[in-house]
């Protein structure tokens, strides 16, 4: 059994921030999460400062969890959007993010072009569709250990029971783990919960600003949920910083006002291991 998997037998939900790239998931290992999340839109927002429409690729998403994974010990779970094509591509998909050391793979069953959970106008693609795609990941994984996550957009297209259902049937497949994506109130979450989550792990998005409303992990393991991401919290949070030290940095043309909310020299070498890094290399001199 692997370590998420043995995360996801204990009854209090797993928190799993997100991050994307490998010094937010270093800074977030350090703060003590057991799970990291690495999402899409994350990648979109940060390597190429744009919308969440469909715009990373397959080869973009890879290389990012492999240099996070290289870096911490720590699961990631990590979004793999719609597969990146048909069941086909999704085989080559779940392989490729398992050899980058992916702990649980998420595929959606959006129509291209995809674009944010919490965007308007989601399209779905047929529910036998989605179900080959998912048996195809299924069979794709060389680890038992290696979990894969269904998530379903219908809620927005089709109506609650619509995305229950698409949820049985996803879970029928074999998926260890349910997302039903962009619930809008409490009472659609607990109709959830009560369907599915004594059955499999059911994730939790919570986006701020978003469709649906933001818990704590708490409230959300109580309600029935064992996985509760943030996954766009990290980016959001760094560009507001951002815009703060830029604006600083443009009217005092220094970066003194801003000395007591950064880290100093020593101060980011102490956190991303250079006095270790530099003793490791002496062993080869």
């Amino acid at each position: 059994m692997s370590p998420l998997q043995q995360r996801l037998t204990q009854p209090t939900a797993l928190l799993a921030p997100g991050v994307y790239d490998a010094l937010s998931a270093l800074v977030a290992e350090q703060a003590g999460f057991e799970a990291l999340y690495l999402s899409g839109a994350s990648i979109a927002y940060t390597r190429l400062g744009r919308s969440d429409v469909g715009l990373t690729t397959y080869t973009e998403v890879e290389d990012t969890l492999a240099r996070i994974t290289e870096r911490v010990r720590t699961p990631v779970i990590v979004d793999a959007d719609t597969g990146f094509g048909n069941a086909l591509n999704t085989q080559r998909t779940v392989r490729g993010f398992e050899r980058a050391g992916a702990a649980m793979v998420q595929l959606e069953d959006q129509d291209f072009p995809k674009r944010c959970g919490h965007l308007d106008g989601k399209a779905v693609v047929p529910v036998a569709q989605m179900c080959g795609k998912l048996r195809a990941a299924l069979d794709a994984r060389q680890n038992a250990g290696t979990l894969i996550l269904a998530r379903t957009d219908a809620v927005a297209v089709e109506g609650l029971d619509a995305a229950l259902d698409r949820a049985e049937r996803y879970l029928e497949c074999g998926v260890d783990a349910l997302f039903v994506e962009a619930l809008r109130t409490p009472a659609q979450m607990d109709a959830a919960c009560q369907r599915l989550a004594h059955r499999v792990p059911l994730l939790a998005n919570m986006v701020e600003g978003g469709k649906t409303p933001v818990q704590s992990a708490a409230e959300l393991g109580q309600r029935g949920f064992r996985i509760v991401i943030f996954p766009g919290g990290t980016a959001r949070a760094v560009a507001h910083t951002l815009q703060g030290y830029y604006a600083s940095l443009r009217q005092h043309q220094t970066t003194t006002p801003w000395a007591d909310r950064m880290l100093d020299f020593d101060g980011l070498n102490a956190l991303i291991g250079t006095p270790e890094l530099l003793a490791r290399g002496k062993r080869y001199e």
